[in-house]
């Protein structure tokens, strides 16, 4: 799959979800109304390196990294106990390769915070996934609510 099909997929899945671009890197965010400047994200695609995040070596031609925040139940069942948050500049101790193609794996700087990432995942995959997006984007909604409430107080 190319990243513009997956941004273009969730976007059209989900209502209230809008996609933003800037370095390199396109967050979709849970923002209905635009009520927040820029609401709760639970997916990026990420498709160069940047100054502290070389882990997935994205600066290959045609890579891109697809990074879902799921929930810690969900993460702690795939992956175990969630490693602690690294250093700046540093990777979490997780063993994984995180530049492998199609790999479901925790996130190299993200993961202490339950993200996942996978790199160019196949159409296959995806689909095999796209639970966690859907769950991710649930907890968006949970938590897009509660900020939203707040405001209304």
């Amino acid at each position: 799959m190319k990243a513009q099909e997956i941004i273009e997929k969730i976007a059209n899945d989900f209502e209230g979800v809008f996609p933003k671009s800037s370095w390199g890197e396109t967050s979709l965010f849970y923002n209905p109304g635009q009520l927040l400047p820029n609401g709760v994200y639970f997916c990026t695609i990420k498709e160069k390196d940047g100054e502290n995040d070389k882990a997935s070596k994205l600066n290959r031609d045609h890579v891109y990294r697809l990074s879902i925040g799921i929930t810690k139940q969900s993460y702690e069942v795939h992956f175990g106990n969630r490693p602690t948050r690294p250093t700046k500049g540093g990777i979490v101790d997780t063993h994984h390769d995180f530049s492998a193609l199609n790999q479901l794996m925790p996130h190299p700087i993200y993961a202490w915070m339950s993200w996942v990432q996978i790199v160019n995942p196949s159409e296959a995959t995806f689909e095999h996934i796209y639970p966690l997006i859907v769950e991710a984007h649930n907890s968006a909604v949970i938590k897009f609510n509660k900020k939203t409430a707040k405001l209304a107080q």
